[in-house]
């Protein structure tokens, strides 16, 4: 009789290892760029739903922050929509941490105005000249006789970094500039005032606020992936060395058509053709 208990205790716990492993889950942890955060928060959704057993999270708060997030080892995919800086690949190196950049897709940063503004182009030179405070009134570009009222991102944003490497050629933003936290924040300001201008990625463009070409040229998906339109960048995410298990596998499907397909859906351009 012991015996049998005994045998049947064991296959119990076999049978319960076995399960375990069965259902077993691997957590995956995004963090960063909210430029970046549709494509994740969509792919993470198709993913999830063809794999129900991989838990995934995702949270914004900035480039800097995702980056920040692979160093300290606090998340699994850096989301970035600029390149790791010097000091940040220096920091996590002294760390024993490799970040290794993967290119995801590409952006288009749009500048944005009130859709009542008749103001239609920019140049560089006239964006960089309003967010130093330079040029304070519509009507020195052709609009209306109103005040401008500048938006930027924060300092912690990629989106921010871009913007500053392309137009503001490290010259200071103007004080008075309000700093905003996300493109989402910034769409909603925008649509709110009709003195405002600002930036975003080109899949927040929406009905409520106006684009603006930058040199003549328009902010589509077919010129920032020739890089005729001047603002064009890629997106990244980082992890700590190259990715394994469901993390390979995630950035391996954003890498696919079907994931290019998404990238395209969230109004963000693809890196492979899907005609």
């Amino acid at each position: 009789m012991l015996k049998m208990f005994k045998r049947v205790l064991c296959l119990a716990t076999v049978f319960a290892l076995l399960s375990t492993v069965s259902f077993a889950s691997e957590s995956v942890v995004f963090k960063g760029s909210t430029t970046v955060l549709p494509i994740i928060q969509e792919a993470v959704e198709a993913y999830m739903k063809a794999n129900p057993n991989v838990r995934m999270s995702v949270s914004g708060g900035g480039s800097s922050e995702g980056i920040k997030g692979i160093i300290d080892s606090t998340t699994d995919i850096g989301m970035a929509s600029r390149a790791i800086k010097k000091k940040e690949s220096d920091l996590a190196k002294s760390k024993g941490v490799n970040p290794v950049e993967h290119v995801i897709a590409f952006d288009a940063i749009i500048p944005v105005v009130h859709p009542k503004n008749k103001v239609a182009n920019l140049t560089i030179d006239q964006l960089s000249q309003i967010y130093q405070g330079n040029i304070t009134n519509w009507k020195e570009v052709g609009g209306n006789d109103l005040k401008i009222v500048v938006i930027s991102r924060d300092s912690s944003s990629g989106t921010f970094e871009t913007w500053d490497h392309f137009v503001m050629k490290k010259t200071k933003v103007a004080q008075r500039a309000q700093m905003l936290a996300s493109n989402g924040a910034v769409v909603t300001a925008v649509a709110k005032n009709r003195y405002s201008i600002a930036y975003i990625g080109i899949g927040y463009l929406n009905k409520n606020v106006k684009a603006l070409s930058v040199n003549g040229v328009k902010g589509t998906a077919e010129a920032a992936l020739s890089k005729e339109y001047p603002l064009a960048r890629e997106l990244y995410v980082y992890t700590n060395g190259e990715p394994k298990g469901e993390t390979a596998k995630f950035i391996a499907f954003l890498k696919s058509k079907e994931g290019q397909k998404i990238v395209g859906k969230v109004g963000y351009v693809p890196m492979i053709s899907l005609k």
